[in-house]
């Protein structure tokens, strides 16, 4: 497919780095002529320099016959803007950053119409969301929902005194009147998909899914259900930390919220009326505990700063905050956190390819078993994917057990039309209307026929 992406940013590059991955043939525009070189030179894309609104430099970019515009600059009415002339200019689908929360508030419906843009990505938003699924369960470092949240799929890491540890999965569904999965295994940056007799190990990070209700009764009966965050403070007074504070205080929650910059205090307290605004260095341990950082139930650091946020989390930690998240974009960064205690970060520029990568995979399949939801897993070792079953499809009406399923393929879950969620058996088949879920490691997949030999 051809792809142009206007703007190589931190999200911008990222997007490039997954698509050069999925084999497209990409373009990028950037108005620097040094970014453009170092781009081109790490990554197999044309380049070229200037603005992504001016229409002689998307002629060059080919314009004309690009499947899919996408526009990541750091301007909002710029990736509008751009969007807009794209399409005009022969562009079949656009997609815009679009991050104020002005736009996204009030107006974005309408300018998404006006504009005619296929989607707009805010990922401060997408990650403000991650964060909120987290804080209401703090027993995993990552939430996935499916099927407008019928099923839920987490990722939890074993520690030595979990009652999971040498036990084999069959053991543990025979004592469960519950219906989960444990579909995935990352050990040692290894990933499996196990079998009944795979028996679990410390340091093992397992994704498990269930329907939320059955997730919270699992998690409770296996001892490992933590009490949900109520009290909560943030370090960044940035976009994320607005979106996150508005649905965490409309939730009930307590929040405090610790900016560096006076004005952009003022302006969040304002906007946030119920939360309480500290002005201030979150990095300085003395404010932290001056706040009351022993006291509260979670602690998010949500500066521009890798190194600040890995620095004051692991700070939090050593004070027992029973949960600390860290926004980290560099994944070696995000590796080396992990190593040294730090069990949560997450990363927009993760959570917006994600969302990108779904997108571009609905428009290449012609088959019609459109994919609803996609979500790199386990490190990105794997993927999880929800597909629409259309009537069409070779699984439907043959029992699991007879289907001839490539290897790395796992069926995880199947929603029926009446969005009854089932975790699948042998015997279970696949109907007109369901939406499946599926784990595949080392596959692409962009239909769910594809699973099949």
């Amino acid at each position: 497919m051809d792809i142009i992406v206007a703007g190589c940013g931190k999200i911008g590059s990222s997007l490039v780095q997954t698509l050069e991955k999925e084999g497209h043939n990409l373009t990028i525009i950037d108005a620097s002529a040094e970014v453009i070189t170092e781009m081109t030179n790490i990554y197999d894309v044309m380049g070229v320099c200037g603005s992504a609104t001016d229409c002689e430099t998307l002629l060059e970019a080919g314009v004309d016959n690009a499947r899919l515009f996408i526009a990541v600059t750091d301007s909002d009415e710029l990736n509008m803007l751009s969007c807009y002339i794209a399409k005009k200019m022969g562009a079949h689908h656009t997609v815009a950053r679009i991050r104020n929360p002005e736009y996204n508030d009030r107006s974005l419906g309408f300018l998404r119409e006006q504009l005619n843009i296929s989607m707009a990505i805010n990922p401060e938003l997408l990650l403000a969301q991650e964060l909120y699924n987290l804080l209401r369960l703090p027993s995993a470092f990552k939430v996935e929902y499916f099927a407008r949240r019928t099923l839920e799929m987490i990722e939890i890491r074993l520690k030595e005194d979990s009652t999971l540890c040498n036990k084999k999965l069959f053991k543990l569904r025979e004592k469960q009147d519950l219906q989960f999965l444990i579909g995935a295994v990352l050990r040692q940056g290894e990933l499996i998909i196990p079998d009944g007799n795979f028996e679990l190990k410390a340091g093992d990070i397992i994704s498990l899914t269930a329907a939320p209700g059955d997730m919270q009764k699992l998690l409770k009966n296996l001892g490992m259900l933590k009490k949900e965050s109520r009290n909560i403070m943030l370090m960044g007074g940035g976009k994320t930390s607005y979106y996150l504070a508005k649905q965490l205080l409309s939730s009930g929650c307590n929040v405090k919220i610790i900016e560096q910059k006076e004005d952009r205090c003022l302006a969040l307290s304002e906007a946030l009326s119920d939360a309480v605004l500290i002005h201030g260095d979150g990095t300085r341990q003395e404010l932290l505990l001056e706040e009351g950082l022993r006291s509260h139930d979670a602690f998010v650091t949500l500066t521009g700063m890798d190194e600040e946020n890995i620095l004051t989390g692991l700070f939090a930690s050593g004070q027992n905050v029973p949960q600390v998240i860290a926004k980290v974009n560099r994944k070696e960064l995000a590796s080396m956190a992990e190593k040294l205690g730090l069990d949560c970060t997450l990363s927009t520029k993760t959570i917006t390819s994600d969302i990108v990568l779904r997108y571009v995979r609905a428009l290449e399949n012609s088959r019609g078993s459109n994919i609803e939801t996609l979500y790199k897993i386990m490190d990105g070792t794997a993927e999880a994917l929800e597909f629409n079953v259309n009537p069409d499809s070779a699984v439907i009406g043959i029992p699991l057990k007879d289907l001839k399923i490539k290897s790395g393929i796992l069926i995880a879950g199947i929603i029926h039309s009446e969005k009854k969620a089932v975790i699948p058996g042998g015997n279970d088949s696949i109907a007109n209307g369901d939406k499946v879920i599926v784990l595949a490691a080392d596959r692409r997949l962009s239909d769910l026929d594809d699973i099949l030999r």
